[in-house]
């Protein structure tokens, strides 16, 4: 696969990802956001696992979990806390900050060299969703701001242990999101039914927007999220990361029949040249092993 091939390809996930909000707002029951995040983990990842049929194995079940907690179990239930103490506008604006933050753990655990026009792209981008999602009237709240960053901390973590210990010989990439979809969703099942329950009623609407989440959003857009972060240099998916919140704010102004102000304007532009700044100004080194791996993988992994 070209390396234009797999930039878009994994652009894919965070654009559906910046589906969300719409989804939940506009088709799922309201106050169960946990709930809506478990559906979206738990049996996407159980029916990969069954389609692949392939387990994890040795240190592959603690490294799963280690993953899954960091991916999904420790970030949905952080990003919702966000969203209740936080106007979307300022939580989206806090997950900015996440191409900076695997940036500075790039460096410190892969140590991966940090080059000024990377940063730069990183502080660019940042700013520019910044512009995009902040109103005039933004609020903050302590509690709020800090579940938002230990939520892209989370995910930066996880972005970077999924670098480091890249992916079993032999597993394809499907298999390797639902074991992290699975694990994440074992993980969210005791919270949400302790917090929230199951909705008394879903709807074709509902069931439709869950559809949505667990596919879409889930296994889909986490199969091509791994197998793009294993790939791309560090920081490229991290910016790629940035497609969410402004996919969300898109869609919430066609939805609304908004129009940007000149702030947004420029904050869009900026984005959108971050985003291309930080995917070409590094080349991911070749590895003729790596191409080897991934080609028997998916072999392996095949349904037969």
């Amino acid at each position: 696969m070209n390396r234009m091939t797999l930039v878009l390809t994994t652009a894919l996930a965070p654009i559906a990802w910046g589906t969300t909000y719409l989804v939940t707002t506009e088709l799922l029951p309201a106050g169960h956001p946990l709930f809506a995040g478990l559906l979206r983990s738990l049996p996407a990842g159980l029916l990969a696992v069954a389609i692949s049929r392939r387990f994890p194995s040795g240190s592959w079940w603690w490294k799963s979990f280690a993953l899954g907690a960091l991916n999904i179990g420790a970030f949905f239930p952080l990003l919702f806390l966000a969203a209740e103490r936080l106007p979307g506008g300022v939580a989206a604006a806090v997950a900015g900050a996440q191409p900076l933050i695997v940036l500075a753990l790039g460096a410190l655990v892969l140590h991966e060299r940090i080059r000024p026009i990377t940063a730069a792209a990183a502080l660019v981008g940042a700013g520019g969703v910044a512009l995009v999602v902040l109103g005039p009237a933004a609020e903050l709240d302590l509690w709020g701001v800090l579940a938002a960053l230990g939520g892209v901390t989370a995910t930066g973590v996880g972005m970077i242990l999924t670098k480091r210990w890249g992916r079993p010989v032999g597993v394809g990439p499907v298999s390797y999101a639902g074991w992290q979809l699975s694990a994440g969703g074992m993980l969210l099942l005791p919270v949400t039914l302790m917090v929230e329950g199951v909705p008394r009623e879903i709807d074709g609407n509902a069931a439709l927007g869950y559809l949505w989440l667990a596919t879409a959003g889930g296994i889909i857009a986490y199969t091509l999220w791994f197998r793009g972060v294993q790939q791309l240099p560090v920081v490229a998916p991290g910016l790629l990361a940035l497609l969410s919140p402004i996919v969300a704010t898109l869609l919430g102004l066609v939805v609304a029949g908004e129009r940007f102000t000149a702030p947004q304007a420029i904050g869009f532009v900026l984005t959108l040249g971050a985003l291309v700044l930080g995917q070409f100004v590094t080349r991911p080194k070749p590895s003729s092993d790596r191409r080897a791996e991934e080609t028997l993988g998916e072999a392996l992994s095949a349904p037969r």
